[in-house]
């Protein structure tokens, strides 16, 4: 009787080792929170001071995206860095975003976001729109991020590939109607 509890004492051991030493192993193959970048851009063939009239108003954002329901001003002045604005996603939920810099004369500002809903976290972003071919636009929309999710084993729609995709899709979204917009 005693061999036999010892030897499941020491299958038990074993077993609870081999649990620990698979998810000790498990974390060594995680994929913690890194930083993330996506970078879209479209050619318009309107001028650039035409295409940056559309965009550069950093209250202005669902006037040429059509993701967005509301965008307003509500602390500070607008294109002034410290501007904060609350965007409201169509059918969906707000958040704010501080302006950090803006240069009119380059054509492009800065953002970042300050309070989310989204599985983002330190959204840093930022347009430009420079020359393009003949007399055209060239607009680019580049933002780095980390998912919001600090597990090394996130749910799949919080994983870097969902911030990924999430983020891609709203800067084709709203780079893609800029074009509409203003003439391809």
């Amino acid at each position: 009787m005693k061999t036999i509890l010892g030897i499941k004492n020491r299958l038990a051991a074993i077993a609870l080792l081999a649990v620990a030493v698979a998810v000790s192993g498990s974390a060594a193959f995680a994929d913690p929170p890194k930083t993330l970048k996506v970078t879209k851009s479209v050619d318009i063939a309107a001028p650039v001071d035409k295409v940056w009239d559309a965009v550069k108003d950093f209250d202005s954002l669902n006037k040429w995206h059509p993701g967005f329901a509301k965008d307003e001003i509500q602390k500070g002045e607008n294109n002034k860095p410290g501007a904060v604005r609350k965007l409201t996603i169509k059918d969906g939920p707000s958040f704010t975003e501080e302006l950090l810099a803006f240069d009119d004369a380059k054509h492009t500002y800065k953002y970042r976001i300050i309070e989310s809903p989204l599985p983002l976290r330190d959204y840093v972003s930022h347009i430009t729109v420079t020359p393009g071919a003949k007399g055209g636009s060239h607009v680019t929309w580049v933002g780095t991020f980390k998912r919001k999710s600090t597990s090394d084993t996130p749910p799949e729609a919080e994983n870097d590939d969902a911030a990924n995709k999430l983020i891609t899709g709203v800067y084709e979204g709203g780079l893609a109607n800029l074009k509409k917009m203003l003439g391809g």
